[in-house]
């Protein structure tokens, strides 16, 4: 049997919202909802939106994370997600192409701080933060994020399950043995002919995931 790994979005796929857009809406000094126009449109990539929207921040990690006290919704059942993966040694890695403060530290609110996460690098100055991309070889990307991850896993003999929500997650979905999709995703699946696992919350996932280990990837 080919060892299991899940690769898990962040934004939007373990929350219910997407949290760097609850940030730059507070704290962006700028109109960032232009790059993410821009990004939609695909005239500019996911490594140049963030990277330039972030330096629209001025605020520092406390503050940024002092505003979403109380405000992340986690989508249901990703406990009980992270707790069979365990189980069955499936190894579960978070790449996001949020930005690690606030992953970091909303995992750590979960008690999950040991969670495996691959996300943006942030640093904070008072000029604005700083934001890059660093892929699996070290070096810094400016697109592809997600699919240099999940070929790299690929390449060390992974099964891959993919579980996302965001129109980012297509490109490494298509490099996936097994898809979970919900929101934009799932419609691009459908676009796409990509057969997939539409899912509603994490319960949902794992039940699928039971009846799938009778065959294996």
């Amino acid at each position: 049997m080919m060892k299991s790994l899940v690769q898990c979005d962040f934004d939007g796929t373990i929350t219910e919202e997407d949290i760097s857009f609850l940030l730059l809406d507070a704290f962006a000094q700028g109109d960032w909802r232009r790059l993410l126009r821009k990004y939609q449109e695909r005239k500019i990539s996911v490594g140049e939106f963030n990277t330039r929207a972030f330096a629209m921040v001025k605020a520092d990690k406390d503050r940024l994370l002092g505003a979403l006290e109380g405000r992340v919704k986690v989508r249901t059942g990703f406990l009980e997600l992270v707790n069979y993966c365990r189980q069955q040694g499936f190894r579960l890695v978070i790449v996001s192409n949020g930005v690690d403060f606030y992953i970091n530290a909303i995992l750590k609110d979960l008690g999950l701080a040991d969670l495996e996460v691959h996300a943006a690098q942030a640093s904070f100055h008072p000029a604005g933060m700083k934001v890059q991309y660093v892929g699996p070889d070290g070096k810094r990307l400016e697109d592809g994020f997600k699919e240099a991850y999940i070929q790299s896993f690929l390449k060390l003999g992974y099964g891959v399950i993919y579980i996302g929500n965001g129109d980012s997650d297509l490109a490494p979905a298509k490099h996936a043995h097994r898809v979970f999709a919900t929101g934009d995703l799932l419609a691009r699946t459908k676009e796409n002919n990509l057969h997939c696992r539409p899912f509603e919350d994490f319960g949902d996932v794992v039940r699928d995931l039971k009846q799938m280990s009778r065959s294996p990837l």
